[in-house]
């Protein structure tokens, strides 16, 4: 089985444990776990400074099937999490120290709300310096590995215990993708979170499994209930064919990791993946909060324990600080997309090797994710009332929807979904039927009179409008990008016309086959109020 095959998604453990110790010690127990969590920050110290108001957070997953130490995953975890098996072992093979998941998220002031980039591990960058055996250019996964084995190399041999090289190793990795992921974003990084792979399988062996609710996705015929690659297979686990739609299922810490581990057969891929993690996210907080788990400190040092083996962040974090910031990271207060990707590019020979890489543009994608970061303020009234620029009536404008990307019928959900906000409803149409050309992500173009209009669409997009001559006044025209699988979750309103401001959209409340470009959009499981996935 190849090396890529062997990876997890591991954004959902990273949140969850840190979730986790943030709602312990805020919920009382400071005096018996606040030096566990202080355990969590081996990291590097990076310049963000306090843990509160707005910042930016960077979530790391490691492929590596190793501790942080160093040491390999045992012959029983790997089979158990589907990574590897003893020939693996007996080989040697214990992966590289790439990122496989990396997550960049934005915390607003506040607290209430939170976006995310999912950032392409294939993404070709340019790196901010030399590293390893002189590499200048390479995957933005690869940059924690060669800045890790760079550092492991120059203190060979030295009087470092095994277990401080290793820790060298990891904050030269740490510092370095940091770095990497600043100079291809455009923004200062506040503080990080990272998690090695057998993490997520001990937090749900500590809470003696995962609940989920799960439904087939028609988009493939519902083969997002199983994956060969992970060892998903929901139909082992209780998912009755015959009754279809969602169901709910308890998952075993094996099939839990599996779960949050598919991405092949889900739609949006890893976005996809990012969906059910969050979902666990909900989950693990709805269980700290309802079911008694804080009485319960065998559980607690359990959790927090493990965490503290698998899970790193830098060291200027406080969880304590952190507490008031921790709701915007669950549920709908929560959207993510992905990065923009401008082409990709099979057997690119590169570093030694015949890679599959994504050409990406840099000024433009600095240019979305501030746009979603730091959108114009919004001033205010003596009296605090929010002060916009005027803008038509929705009613008054009319708008165009083309499909660039291969899911059928997104164009008229995305158009029933504006018309929804209030817009009158204009051309549903492939990207042929019109003149510019697809890019990766969403594009909005306007005409005459309707550049507050289309502004506030392209938000909901993550994307910026953009003035064209051929459209007659009144027009808006929306051209979905080549990656986008689904309208984006900032397009639910719930029927409300599209008076609000951006900066405070509505939660999810309606049903979407697809994850990117935005977040799912799903109907809340009412049990657990987690969402029901793909």
């Amino acid at each position: 089985m190849s090396t890529s095959r062997l990876v997890a998604g591991h954004l959902g453990y990273t949140l969850t444990c840190l979730l986790a110790a943030v709602t312990l010690v805020v919920a009382g127990y400071a005096h018996q776990v606040v030096g566990q969590t202080a355990a969590l920050g081996r990291g590097i110290a990076l310049n963000g400074g306090a843990t509160v108001g707005a910042m930016n957070i960077l979530v790391m997953g490691l492929e590596s099937r190793t501790n942080y130490e160093g040491q390999p995953l045992s012959v029983q975890q790997l089979v158990e999490t589907h990574s590897g098996n003893e020939e693996s072992v007996s080989s040697g093979e214990v992966g590289a120290q790439d990122t496989d998941t990396l997550i960049l998220i934005h915390i607003f002031a506040g607290g209430q709300k939170a976006v995310g980039f999912s950032i392409p591990r294939d993404d070709l960058v340019t790196y901010p310096h030399a590293t390893y055996l002189g590499i200048t250019e390479g995957k933005i996964d690869q940059a924690y590995d060669f800045a890790y084995n760079q550092s492991l190399g120059q203190t060979y041999g030295s009087s470092l215990s095994s277990n401080q090289r290793y820790l060298e190793a990891n904050q030269a990795g740490q510092q370095f993708e940091v770095q990497t992921v600043e100079s291809v974003t455009g923004v200062e990084i506040d503080h990080f979170v990272e998690v090695n792979l057998i993490g997520f399988y001990y937090l749900a062996q500590a809470f003696g499994g995962i609940e989920v609710c799960v439904k087939p996705w028609s988009g493939n015929n519902g083969a997002n209930l199983q994956d060969s690659a992970s060892g998903w297979d929901a139909l082992n686990d209780g998912y009755r064919l015959r009754k279809g739609g969602a169901q709910y299922l308890h998952l075993a810490a094996p099939q839990a990791l599996a779960f949050v581990r598919a991405r092949d057969t889900l739609p949006g891929i890893d976005l996809g993946r990012t969906k059910r993690q969050q979902a666990v996210i909900d989950y693990v907080v709805w269980k700290l909060k309802n079911e008694g788990a804080f009485t319960d400190l065998g559980l607690l040092n359990s959790l927090l324990g493990t965490a503290s083996q698998y899970l790193i962040t830098d060291s200027t974090f406080n969880p304590l600080d952190f507490a008031t910031n921790m709701r915007a990271l669950s549920g709908s207060h929560l959207s993510f997309q992905t990065l923009p990707v401008a082409n990709q590019v099979n057997g690119m020979q590169l570093n030694g090797s015949s890679q599959d890489v994504n050409l990406i543009d840099v000024p433009y994608i600095e240019q979305v994710v501030h746009n979603a970061f730091y959108p114009p303020v919004v001033a205010k009234t003596k009296a605090g009332a929010r002060k916009t620029a005027p803008a038509p009536a929705p009613s008054t404008v009319t708008v165009a929807v083309y499909n660039g990307g291969g899911v059928n019928g997104l164009a008229a959900d995305v158009s029933q979904a504006l018309t929804g906000l209030g817009y009158k409803a204009g051309t549903v149409a492939n990207s042929s039927a019109q003149s510019q050309p697809v890019q990766s992500g969403t594009q909005v173009f306007y005409g005459a009179g309707t550049s507050a209009n289309a502004a506030k669409i392209a938000a909901k997009f993550g994307a910026t409008a953009t003035a064209l001559t051929s459209l007659g006044a009144g027009q808006v025209e929306v051209l979905l990008g080549s990656s986008v699988t689904a309208a984006p979750q900032s397009l639910s309103s719930a029927g409300s016309p599209d008076t609000g401001s951006e900066l405070s959209p509505s939660p999810a409340t309606g049903a979407s086959n697809g994850a990117t470009g935005g977040t799912v959009t799903v109907k809340a499981n009412a049990k657990f109020g987690i969402p029901c996935v793909y």
